[in-house]
């Protein structure tokens, strides 16, 4: 090979070498190999030399093309191999969209959210409050002072001696007849702490929605109207209800709300130990003293007052036997709802 052609196999590779597309592949092939290219124009060359030259020139001539066309086929594989490459990573406008995964709304929220949707159909608001509160708006305004025997039945986590994570959301109430004048409906759902040890129904840590109208002449009857219309709307089901008397030191008089199981409908099951009744929530008529510790008129004005846990109400709503699956974090267990 003459220095020549040394010299045009050396430039093609070059070119070949910084060539990204295939169009600069192409234009290279044609600078080279095409019908006016380079190789064509040695190969018109081999005629006008003396005979015996002829031979070895269109040799030379041949082993140049075929260098050429063997370095111009790999950089074309080369380019389109990087194309399909870059064209993978690169996201395609026309595909159609990859939606991507969604989450839901965690099944105690959902049914908190359907409990309040409930009771403000019923006329009640909605409130919140701290969840680390004062020993006074826990315990004291709600007729529970240092050395009732009451406080025994709470295992609070205290912050400091007069601060604590609320074991109730009672003190929500409290807070809002200190603003507010008569009459009030209203509900106070939330997260509660209790020195609890766990198991398939108790938690440190779980929810409640508590409730309390103050108006005239309010009583008993209407606290069981109000309870038997939620209930019946929040598991869909004709349920009855029945009282029995209880002790809560802010209400008096207290009693437990159990209602016909939502499992069985009252024939009895393993939900209800074969009762057909379901003991629900805690319930009662506002304790005077309760009333006189936010200034109201004892005389005038009378109110009812209950809570239910949430966790409990949404083990029974999807039958769930377990409740610390709710707060493991199992997003297949969660995906359900």
């Amino acid at each position: 090979m003459t220095e020549k052609h040394q010299e045009l196999l050396e430039e093609a590779r070059r070119l070949l070498t910084d060539a990204d597309t295939e169009r600069d592949v192409e234009e290279v092939r044609v600078r080279f190999l095409g019908r006016k290219g380079e190789v064509a124009a040695l190969f018109k060359q081999v005629p006008q030399l003396p005979p015996e030259k002829r031979p070895e020139a269109g040799r030379a001539a041949n082993e140049l093309k075929q260098q050429l066309t063997t370095m111009v086929e790999q950089a074309a594989e080369e380019v389109a191999a990087s194309r399909k490459q870059e064209s993978a990573r690169r996201p395609d406008p026309t595909l159609p969209g990859i939606r991507p995964p969604r989450g839901s709304i965690h099944p105690i929220v959902q049914v908190m959210d359907e409990l309040v949707d409930i009771f403000r159909e019923l006329g009640f608001e909605a409130v919140s409050g701290p969840e680390v509160e004062t020993d006074w708006h826990n315990f004291e305004a709600l007729n529970i002072p240092p050395d009732h025997p009451a406080r025994d039945e709470w295992d609070t986590f205290y912050v400091t001696d007069r601060l604590l994570l609320r074991p109730q959301t009672s003190p929500c109430q409290v807070r809002v007849m200190e603003k507010r004048k008569p009459p009030l409906r209203i509900v106070a759902p939330g997260r509660c702490f209790r020195r609890d040890t766990e198991d398939p129904t108790h938690f440190s840590m779980f929810h409640q929605i508590e409730g309390l109208m103050v108006d005239e002449e309010v009583n008993f009857g209407d606290l069981k109207a109000v309870l038997h219309m939620s209930l019946r709307r929040l598991f869909h089901q004709d349920l009855e209800v029945r009282f029995e008397p209880d002790y809560f030191p802010f209400t008096e008089p207290s009693a437990q709300l159990h209602c016909t199981c939502v499992n069985c409908g009252g024939e009895g099951c393993r939900t209800c130990s074969y009762s057909g009744w379901i003991e629900l929530l805690g319930c009662g008529m506002v304790d005077p003293n309760v009333f006189k510790a936010v200034g109201y008129d004892t005389e005038r004005w009378t109110g009812f007052a209950f809570g239910m846990g949430i966790d409990r109400i949404a083990m029974l709503k999807y039958g769930i036997p377990d409740g610390r699956l709710f707060f493991q974090g199992d997003v297949r267990f969660l995906r359900q709802f």
